[in-house]
């Protein structure tokens, strides 16, 4: 499993973030770090003070990545692009989650290397990974700046014809005693802005569309899709209703009948592109997979 306990025994007192420093061989930042998230116990007692001195049987939670053998489609010195698959989680949701995007970052590269945002568990396609620290901080920087673009393919129902520009600003949805969506469009929420542009209608009534998120909002395709009634097929979430919605999350929705209620087992949702410069060299790169219905 990717946290794993490590239990070791130390006769000297010894201050609490020196402990974890000399066993993982870190920084003191970096081990204030594993002191706050939780991750240290003395006999059994979780460890809230950093500079408490502690002596006797120690409890170590470390995160050890494991690997599936996913590998990067693209990588230079500085960073790698990784290809995921729909299901797979970027992060970890807790110690208990076994296996996620994170772990084959870490177990290609190191410690230092960090995934430099984020997609949904089942949107699949491109994840931009730094290799260290600075090149991280540029990257999420990048985000933040709106200086890195990105284009999605997606399959949604109903006949799109023309270009669409969505500009409906996204608020986070803090009631869910009646719709199960993380986020919905509020003119009290933030700025949002996504260009669609249709590729091919199917006879099933689908469009296959490129979506280009000029922000970057919790979920902006999704809302905005099924704000203009053309939901992405397979999304659980936007586009039916409370049941439905609450079957998904409580892990309780046959795939009949997500395949029934929302046209697939899956959410289409892929992101196909990223561009983005790094080092004076700009970058453009795709994506190796093809979205396709899994019916």
């Amino acid at each position: 499993m990717a946290f794993k306990k490590i239990d070791f025994f130390i006769t000297k007192k010894t201050k609490a973030f020196k402990v974890v420093m000399d066993f993982l061989n870190c920084e003191m930042r970096e081990a204030q770090r594993y002191i706050d998230k939780q991750r240290l116990f003395c006999d059994n007692v979780l460890v809230k003070q950093k500079s408490s001195e502690i002596t006797g049987n120690i409890s170590l939670i470390v995160f050890i990545p494991q690997t599936n053998g996913l590998k990067p489609i693209f990588q230079t010195k500085d960073f790698a692009l990784f290809d995921k698959p729909s299901g797979l989680l970027v992060h970890p949701k807790n110690r208990n989650t076994f296996y996620t995007l994170t772990d084959e970052v870490k177990y290609c590269f190191g410690k230092e290397a960090n995934i430099a945002h984020r997609i949904d568990k089942e949107t699949s396609g491109l994840v931009l990974a730094a290799k260290n620290k600075e090149t991280e901080i540029y990257f999420k920087n990048s985000f933040q700046n709106k200086t890195i673009k990105k284009g999605y393919l997606a399959f949604v129902k109903g006949k799109i014809e023309n270009e669409l520009f969505i500009d409906e600003p996204i608020k986070l949805n803090r009631d869910f005693s009646e719709v199960k969506i993380k986020v919905k469009i509020d003119k009290a929420g933030k700025t949002a802005k996504t260009i669609i542009k249709p590729i091919k209608y199917f006879n099933n009534n689908t469009t296959l569309i490129e979506a280009i998120p000029l922000t970057g909002r919790q979920h902006q395709i999704r809302v905005h899709l099924f704000h203009v009634k053309h939901p992405i097929l397979g999304d659980p979430i936007y586009g039916v209703n409370f049941e439905t919605a609450s079957k998904y999350l409580d892990g309780n929705l046959s795939q009949k009948d997500r395949i029934k209620l929302t046209g697939d087992t899956r959410l289409l949702l892929h992101a196909h592109w990223i561009e983005f410069d790094h080092k004076k060299i700009k970058y453009k790169i795709y994506s190796t997979k093809i979205l396709k219905p899994s019916i």
